[in-house]
């Protein structure tokens, strides 16, 4: 077979110049006639190389034996025209997936006398074509795997036209159930009838998303509270094809919202309950005043002011009880906080609760430490748990009952117990009876109060870093409430006992950790302090001069970094130590602390050895640094 010599001309010359298309001829039998550059390129033979050859040389063993080759010539001898993609091979043997195009060549009578075949490389468009198919494939396992979610599309009127494993989660539609209707079966019919499932696409339409919450429907009828985005899908010509729609059941932070909605409502309510209560009861404990105070002859006169006095009294009570839960639950209590004696603040409580206790002729025992204890405390407010706990134990026991009052001090803490023999508590209400409006079950109708004040007396314990609890062998058997309060930082201690002059301040917002840091460090011997901020860490060295400071590093308002710079702005603290104390405990986070100016890092939670470490070593430095005694 003789090859067929290129014509010449400009197209001849176009047809070689072009380099990214293998263009070649074939005679009727498929031999290569012609060969240009991007055929050499592309297939990686030599003109002389493949001149004469057959074109199935560049087809996979199994195409070849399929026989394929022959059926595209037919086909383009059929059709005048075939196009077709698949694999085929380079000289080296390498794959590529080609698009190629055989067209017919016919003479003027007709007949067939070869073909003209364009052979163009799309292998990078199918890896990347490929590529999108795996991702769209995983997208969509991802989408269908989810189960928080509803994940669904829209066609452009509303039709579902998909639906994944959270949405028949959510909904409760199978995907066969719901495919094809469209989405305002979700909706409440009030939110049907207003329009609201099409004012969604048209706001999704104008701005490209939008986001609403609401009450959405179940397939069972039942609501739930719905976080919904709705996006429109648009194609590359910017022509709307349809909508993107997630749906997340939010019930329970609605429910939620609502509780404390309604509970700020009501603590806005009694404060303004109380303080119109205020008003009328100043004259009328002005008027019993002045009639005790008007001598009056008269027994009936007498008694009918007493109980004038301990009524109003009563209800005095009620009402300041009523102010604080609303103070309480809106965040305005404030402890003043200074050097309380527990026996003091129990003198003052029984002096309070003494009229009720003889008149109900209970016995009062008082067991108190050997030596003075103190806590550092709002004084008037740990009076009025005080009172609550003794006026109740009062209140519940049966006349000539007894009440004792017992403070022990241990391990940091000093515990108050009040106990009684009187009416109990059930194993149920242990816990009720520190809720809000609760009484125990076992109330009777002579019963009096709004159970506020238990309430109270508990988060106020809490406020001061303590506790408030409650036992009882159950009714008819008496109750006991634990007051666990920590002690002052200026405990005398008992005769004969060394007491370090090494103090060690203690800052740390998480009072827990700060209360038992410094537990620890009293009972290594040494003098500790707490302080619960960056002001009160900044009061406290001025005024006590410690020898370390460890400080706590992620507090509010002040942090550790900025208290450390005001602390060594104050002259008390020229030479003590201040160490970091946080749970950052990284190289980069030493390097930090070291960098800032601290002394020392210790890492919480602090190991007993590495603390005892610490301030073993400081002890001993400052010590002899001190100069010594003429």
């Amino acid at each position: 077979m003789r090859a067929v010599d290129p014509a010449d001309g400009r197209f001849q010359l176009l047809v070689e110049a072009v380099v990214d298309y293998g263009i070649f001829m074939l005679d009727p039998e498929g031999h290569v006639l012609s060969w240009n550059s991007g055929a050499e390129k592309l297939k990686g033979y030599q003109r002389d190389e493949i001149l004469g050859r057959h074109f199935s040389v560049f087809y996979p063993p199994e195409v070849v034996a399929a026989g394929w080759p022959q059926e595209e010539l037919r086909r383009a001898t059929e059709c005048g025209r075939f196009e077709d993609e698949g694999w085929r091979l380079r000289k080296d043997g390498s794959r590529f997936w080609a698009n190629v195009v055989i067209t017919a060549l016919l003479d003027g009578n007709g007949r067939l006398t070869g073909f003209a075949k364009i052979t163009r490389d799309l292998t990078e468009r199918r890896e990347h074509e490929n590529a999108l198919r795996q991702s769209e494939a995983r997208f969509r396992l991802l989408v269908d795997s989810v189960r928080d979610y509803a994940i669904f599309m829209l066609d452009v009127d509303g039709n579902v036209r998909s639906w994944n494993a959270g949405a028949q989660a959510l909904k409760g539609y199978a995907g066969d159930e719901i495919i094809g209707r469209h989405f305002g079966s979700f909706y409440t019919p009030e939110d049907q009838a207003a329009g609201k499932p099409a004012a969604v696409l048209v706001a999704a339409r104008q701005h490209g998303r939008t986001e609403q919450e609401g009450w959405r429907l179940r397939k069972d009828g039942s609501l739930f509270w719905a976080n919904v985005v709705v996006t429109a899908m648009r194609d590359e010509r910017g022509e709307l094809i349809g909508f993107a729609k997630v749906t997340r059941d939010m019930t329970d932070r609605r429910r939620l919202e609502e509780l404390e909605r309604s509970s700020r409502m009501m603590s806005q309510f009694l404060a303004m309950l109380a303080h119109e209560l205020r008003n009328p009861l100043a004259p009328m404990r002005n008027a019993v005043t002045l009639m005790q105070l008007e001598p009056t002859a008269s027994p009936a006169l007498r008694n009918a002011r007493d109980i004038l006095d301990r009524q109003l009294t009563h209800v005095t009570r009620l009402v300041d009880d009523l102010l604080d839960i609303g103070r309480l639950t809106t965040g305005k209590i404030r402890l003043q906080r200074e050097d309380v004696s527990v026996a003091d603040l129990v003198a003052r409580a029984v002096e309070t609760a003494r009229p009720l206790i003889e008149a109900r002729r209970h016995t009062l025992s008082i067991e108190l430490p050997s030596q003075p204890v103190h806590v550092e405390a709002d004084p008037t407010r740990l009076s009025q748990i005080m009172q609550n706990l003794l006026v109740n134990a009062a209140k519940y026991t049966p006349d000539g009952g007894r009440v004792s009052v017992k403070a022990h001090a241990a391990d940091g803490f000093v515990t108050i117990t009040v106990t009684d023999n009187g009416r109990g508590i059930a194993h149920g209400d242990l816990q009720r009876i520190f809720e809000l409006f609760a009484q125990g079950d076992n109330g009777t109708p002579n019963d009096s109060g709004l159970g506020v004040g238990l309430t109270l007396a508990r988060s106020l314990a809490e406020m001061h870093g303590g506790r408030l609890d409650a036992e009882s062998p159950g009714p008819g058997q008496g109750s006991t409430f634990l007051l666990r309060l920590p002690l002052g930082q200026h405990q005398e201690r008992p005769a004969g006992e060394a007491s370090s002059t090494f103090r060690v301040l203690v800052v740390d917002d998480n009072r827990d950790s700060a209360d038992s840091a410094c537990a620890i460090i009293r009972m290594l011997g040494y003098d500790a302090e707490c302080a619960y901020d960056g002001t009160g860490a900044l009061a406290a060295a001025a005024r006590w001069r410690p020898d370390i400071v460890l400080l706590d590093l992620a507090m509010p308002g002040l942090d550790g970094y900025k208290t450390l710079g005001r602390l060594r702005a104050l002259p008390a603290m020229e030479q003590a130590h201040v160490v970091a104390m946080t749970g950052y405990g990284s190289q980069e986070d030493r390097r930090r602390t070291t960098s800032a100016g601290f002394d020392g890092h210790l890492t919480k939670p602090v190991e007993l050895a590495a603390l005892t470490s610490l301030i073993d070593s400081v002890r001993r430095s400052t010590e002899q640094a001190k100069p010594l005694a003429p």
